[in-house]
C-alpha cells in the first residue's frame, strides 16, 4: 500500500492568498481486488495550500506505490484525499478519480477533505454544576 511518508512538501510561497493549485496523473494504475484485472484512472488533486504544498515527483512516486495493489476505486479514492489532508493540511482539498471504462463502464469518485475545527480561543466555558439543586458539594 502506497505510504504518505513518500510526500515530500515545501512551504507554501505565497500563504496570505488562497490560490488553487491542480495536479492530474493521467497514468493511475492499481488492481481490481475482486477480477485481478488493471485499473487506469486520472487522478486530479485540486487543492488550496496552507502553510506547505506537494512536491511534485513525491506525489508521482506516491501514486505509482499504487500500481500492484488490489484496492476498488472508492477506497483508492478516499485513501488519497486522507493521505494528502493529513500530509498538507490544506485550506480545501477535492480528489477526482475517473476511471476508465471497462465493461462498457465508466466511473467518477469525487472525495472532499475538509481541516478539523480550528479550536475555539474566548472566555472559558462557566463550570456546571453536576449536583441536584439543595445537595452539598464535597
Amino acid at each position: 500500500m502506497a505510504d504518505p511518508k513518500l510526500l515530500d512538501t515545501f512551504p507554501n510561497p505565497a500563504p496570505q492568498r488562497d490560490y488553487l493549485i491542480e495536479h492530474t496523473h493521467h497514468e493511475f494504475t492499481s488492481v481490481c481486488p475482486m477480477t485481478g484485472h488493471p485499473d487506469f484512472a486520472a487522478i486530479t488533486v485540486r487543492y488550496i495550500p496552507d502553510r506547505i504544498c506537494v512536491e511534485l515527483k513525491s506525489l508521482k512516486l506516491y501514486f505509482h506505490a499504487y500500481r500492484n495493489e488490489g484496492i476498488f476505486f472508492e477506497a483508492v479514492t478516499n485513501k488519497i484525499c486522507d493521505d494528502l489532508g493529513a500530509s498538507l493540511l490544506p485550506r480545501e482539498l477535492t480528489i477526482i478519480a475517473d476511471w476508465k471504462g471497462r465493461g462498457g463502464v465508466t466511473s467518477v469518485v469525487t472525495a472532499r477533505w475538509t481541516p478539523p475545527a480550528k479550536t475555539r480561543s474566548g472566555p472559558a466555558r462557566p463550570e456546571v454544576a453536576l449536583h441536584p439543586k439543595g445537595s452539598k458539594r464535597r
